[in-house]
């Protein structure tokens, strides 16, 4: 079946040495049906003016309404791009789901992030959710709220996810498929009170397991 023109395109966008065959977006890759992954480069030694151009040409590449889900370092690349682009508002993003963004804001010489901080402080001109974890070592939840704030996204507390990647057993991630629908919702996405319950219940499921093992 042919695309539709109204149904937009997810574009993944991955961090430092890209997501590997066990990643939550390799599967989301696999398993939706109108994705790709945008081909930033320099995987293990990336150089913030490259990922920028990259990205930019991956949005522009993509016709029609698009969403970004950005994991780790590309939540940074996505926020540095939205603040050099001029045109950021006009490229038909309808959304992005910034997950498990690190703190850079502080990060030592020497590092293969320390090329992408300190974060840009920018609105981003399209509607975006941040989530992180509470025990993710490469950012704690309080500088995560604050990098929401400094990007205007709705903050979203994943739980106990650690960097929310491979490592955490979570496999396609159910709970990050609930929040990409409320990106995709025609409408406001924060305001749908069927998917927010969906994402509330997934999220108790998944803490209340956590207690038993």
């Amino acid at each position: 079946m042919p695309k539709s023109p109204k149904e937009p395109t997810v574009l993944i966008i991955p961090g430092l040495n890209n997501s590997g065959p066990e990643h939550w977006q390799t599967k989301w890759e696999e398993q939706l049906p109108y994705s790709q992954r945008a081909q930033l480069g320099g995987w293990e030694s990336p150089r913030k003016s490259a990922w920028i151009t990259n990205l930019g040409i991956a949005i522009r590449q993509i016709s029609g309404p698009k969403i970004l889900v950005a994991h780790s370092l590309g939540c940074h690349a996505v926020a540095w791009w939205a603040k050099q682009e001029p045109d950021a508002a006009e490229l038909e993003i309808e959304g992005a789901l910034l997950v498990a963004p690190p703190d850079v804001d502080k990060i030592a010489k020497g590092s293969p992030l320390a090329d992408f901080g300190p974060a840009p402080r920018t609105f981003l001109p399209f509607p975006a959710l941040l989530v992180a974890s509470q025990n993710d070592p490469y950012c704690g939840i309080q500088h995560a709220q604050k990098l929401a704030r400094r990007w205007r996204a709705r903050f979203v507390n994943a739980g106990l996810f650690g960097h929310i990647n491979a490592d955490s057993g979570i496999g396609e991630w159910p709970y990050g498929l609930s929040l990409l629908d409320t990106l995709m919702f025609k409408g406001n996405p924060i305001n749908n009170p069927a998917l927010v319950a969906r994402i509330e219940t997934l999220r108790a499921q998944r803490q209340q397991a956590d207690t038993f093992v």
